[in-house]
């Protein structure tokens, strides 16, 4: 039987509108948002990052979902149509796409608050109590009920989500200040000195940039904001702190009552940290479970071939999606998204192949992430000469080689 706080939450979840940020460039990443928006990047083996707040807002019961998109969105709304679009109109259920469409001005989006004031009319129509904002750009699993719950129950006007960081990290995120009852009484952008948390001198509470508001109060701010000419329209960097003084701003801290460990959340934002959290996943306990039949990360799902291994095949610790061919050739560490093909005397270690990568034979590929379409020449090799790959590709400051088409021509 549902409890009464089950069934509190899951009214919560069918009477919130979710609108996830899904336009960023992601310039950090370089080459592999050149042709996609950041949300579309491939990631651990079969999925896109835009996946995992999407199944967080399903698993959560969250089925009224918004996504806006902006920079280079043609990938990432080819995804979203094919993989996200069964849902039962009939019962108010959808995943649609807020495409910067210029409904209020003649420019694109101009913050990520004005994305959402471009589109004021559209979530009107939809009547949520709530609304729920949320980055399309990083990694993780949550279930939202609680913090919709945390929401009403400090009867706030905005709550945001939070989560413990290293201070040495805090400077790349925004840095929250609270009070005893966890009501916000500071909000620094990618502060230069960020602030510790009392009684806690390493650590920093950082904004997750996910954000619950009353519908009606978000309206008055995206109003507010729209007419100020000094303003970004940016929720971290105008509307969050102009409204501490005067509203009810509430913290709620990001956490797993399942587990005794730190829940996982990850900005994959930079070369180097995408490639760290792919490596992750090939651990033998990855600290992000793909495996969790309660909590699936849902995705597009390709008609395709199981991966098939060919003669001596050695392949440990890694991750190969279908339609991969591994022929005579060693794995090590190493995610291959789909119809990847690996020849004869190939060694790919600690790497990530995106779809339809083809290592030629006699290649040596290490601590590289190779984008989508690339065709290795026979006998290549990347990740062992550090000033031959920084003349040819690009060299992370973490030692990592990103190759694309254009630099193999």
């Amino acid at each position: 039987m549902p409890t009464s706080k089950s069934r509190h939450i899951s009214r919560l979840t069918r009477d919130t509108l979710a609108l996830v940020l899904a336009g960023g460039r992601g310039s950090r990443l370089h080459e592999l948002t050149g042709r996609r928006a950041k949300p579309a990047v491939f990631f651990g083996g079969k999925f896109r990052i835009i996946d995992f707040p999407l199944s967080n807002c399903v698993n959560s019961g969250i089925r009224r979902i918004s996504v806006v998109t902006q920079y280079k969105a043609h990938s990432l709304i080819r995804h979203l149509v094919r993989g996200w679009t069964s849902f039962q109109s009939e019962l108010g259920e959808f995943v649609e796409v807020l495409p910067a469409s210029q409904r209020t001005s003649s420019g694109w989006y101009s913050g990520t608050a004005d994305a959402i004031y471009q589109n004021l009319d559209i979530i009107r129509s939809w009547r949520p109590r709530h609304i729920l904002v949320l980055g399309g750009d990083h990694v993780y699993k949550m279930d939202y009920g609680p913090l919709l719950a945390h929401h009403v129950e400090k009867q706030a006007d905005m709550t945001i989500s939070c989560i413990e960081v290293p201070l040495r990290e805090a400077s790349e995120f925004g840095v929250i200040g609270v009070d005893s009852e966890s009501r916000v009484t500071s909000f620094e952008e990618k502060p230069a000195n960020p602030s510790p948390l009392p009684g806690s001198e390493n650590r920093a509470l950082a904004s997750m940039g996910n954000y619950v508001f009353n519908t009606e109060f978000l309206y008055e701010q995206l109003q507010r904001d729209a007419t100020n000419n000094q303003s970004s329209h940016d929720f971290s960097k105008d509307i969050i702190p102009s409204i501490l003084e005067n509203s009810r701003v509430f913290a709620s801290k990001f956490e797993d009552e399942e587990a005794a460990v730190e829940p996982y959340w990850q900005d994959v934002g930079t070369l180097d940290s995408f490639w760290s959290a792919n490596m992750g996943l090939t651990d033998a306990t990855p600290r992000l479970n793909l495996y969790d039949q309660q909590w699936p990360i849902l995705t597009h799902q390709g008609q395709l071939p199981s991966a098939k291994f060919i003669r001596d095949v050695k392949a440990l610790d890694s991750i190969v999606s279908g339609d991969c061919i591994i022929s005579g050739a060693t794995l090590e560490r190493s995610v291959l998204s789909s119809s990847v093909k690996v020849h004869t005397r190939a060694g790919v270690q600690e790497s990530v192949l995106f779809p339809e990568v083809d290592i030629g034979r006699d290649c040596r590929i290490n601590r590289a992430i190779v984008d989508r379409g690339c065709q290795i020449p026979v006998g290549t090799v990347i990740g062992e000469d550090p000033e031959e790959d920084a003349r040819r590709f690009r060299l992370t400051p973490g030692g990592v080689t990103v190759v694309t088409r254009e630099m193999l021509q």
